[in-house]
């Protein structure tokens, strides 16, 4: 949806988070004279802008719908719980949405449950190495919103898009890079089908013109690739991927490279110069004489069982364990009886479950509450010379803010105990 069908409408912003006040900040400087509606499950708003806004804030929010005719909807926010408030009189769209329909440029989508961020961080610095205008936006880079006035059509914005984004897009990236599927935010979409539903629209309405990267080892990916009319380029994993320590899906981020004609020189320069982000498989030193890598981001199964391949016999110490969402612990259990983990160490609800299926448990087993007393235990169990990784497979959100938090909290007890 445009901004030019949105004049003169009555509209209503759902969910008032980082994107939510984008959207706001948009539609201010395109309709200034438009009242807009905003709604939200919270009971105050801090720091908003009251002029021409109206609130409805709180338990009920959703009510609010009925007076309004066009419904954009936050990623937070999830589909099943709008749709039982619309009606056949409105429309709805996202931040997501608006954006596709009003750029100029050439957009590189990249999803997949595990490993967007950092190839979206990679293809971005490939493309500017190469000399491209490019900018990287949506979860690991600036709300997209604001970029659209800046734009020329040789813009490349490269697009991190999560399942939430995804959810009931009736567009498609020119470029769309599809890394992984695996069961993740089950509490958000009710179930696998509608996750993998949602993720599909990544490539579901790309036209003949566009290209689709996939990862063709990955068979929850080929069913979709099969309806998709974009030009398919597979790819797998290379001996780089698998010897990487920030664990980058190199070789998708590289055929981008090439399909935007940068020259081999440039994409090295950019592979060699490029810094693993934090909180996924980063090294954050040796203390005492033992490593210590925070894989926080690691919040499914899959992810932890990759650093536990990606460590080997080096990692005598696992810290895992979160927030249950539904995801099965089974392919984690199995892992880790068939490591060479000597201590693990679970946090709450997952934790349980992982140490209710292990049959063959390793020698040191502990259950805790807190980082600072999971980075104590992990101080005294494990050897020199060996390292400690902390890989949750599941979410944060029982013990801490979010993944960044958990990280952080454990970079910093890890500091504190190593000195």
């Amino acid at each position: 949806m445009n901004v030019q069908e949105l004049k003169g409408k009555k509209i209503l912003i759902v969910g008032f988070a980082r994107e939510g006040r984008d959207t706001l900040r948009f539609l201010r400087t395109r309709l200034p004279n438009q009242v807009i509606g905003i709604v939200d499950e919270k009971e105050s708003l801090p720091n908003l802008p009251t002029k021409k806004v109206q609130l409805h804030l709180g338990k009920d929010y959703l009510k609010a719908t009925k007076n309004y005719d066009v419904i954009i909807r936050s990623p937070g926010v999830p589909l099943k719980k709008v749709k039982p408030y619309l009606s056949k009189k409105h429309q709805l769209t996202s931040e997501t949405d608006i954006f596709f329909s009003g750029c100029q440029g050439t957009i590189v989508g990249v999803t997949g449950t595990k490993g967007k961020s950092t190839t979206a961080s990679l293809i971005n610095d490939i493309l500017q190495k190469g000399g491209k205008k490019v900018q990287l936006v949506g979860n690991i880079g600036k709300p997209a919103l604001q970029y659209l006035s800046k734009q020329t059509a040789d813009t490349i914005f490269v697009f991190e898009l999560s399942s939430f984004q995804l959810e009931g897009m009736k567009q498609s990236p020119h470029v769309a890079v599809f890394l992984n599927l695996y069961q993740e935010h089950l509490d958000h979409h009710g179930s696998f089908e509608n996750y993998k539903k949602a993720k599909a629209n990544i490539t579901f309405h790309q036209r003949s013109s566009d290209f689709l990267l996939y990862n063709k080892r990955d068979k929850n990916i080929l069913s979709m690739v099969k309806k998709s009319k974009a030009q398919k380029i597979p790819f797998t994993k290379s001996k780089a991927d698998k010897e990487s320590m920030f664990a980058a899906s190199i070789q998708p981020a590289v055929l981008v490279g090439k399909l935007f004609g940068i020259p081999a020189k440039d994409i090295k320069r950019a592979l060699k110069g490029f810094e693993p982000l934090p909180h996924r498989l980063e090294y954050l030193g040796e203390y005492k004489g033992i490593r210590f890598i925070n894989d926080s981001l690691a919040t499914i199964p899959e992810a932890a069982i990759a650093a536990l391949d990606l460590t080997g016999k080096q990692a005598t110490t696992l810290i895992a364990g979160g927030y249950d969402r539904g995801v099965a612990v089974a392919p984690l259990v199995k892992r880790i009886e068939e490591s060479s983990l000597e201590t693990l160490i679970l946090f709450p609800d997952t934790g349980e479950k992982i140490l209710k299926a292990l049959r063959k448990k390793p020698k040191n087993v502990f259950e805790v509450s807190s980082m600072k007393e999971a980075v104590q235990l992990a101080y005294k169990h494990t050897r020199k010379g060996k390292t400690c990784l902390l890989s949750p497979a599941a979410s944060s959100f029982n013990l801490f803010k979010d993944y960044e938090d958990r990280g952080e909290q454990f970079r910093t007890y890890v500091k504190r105990y190593g000195k």
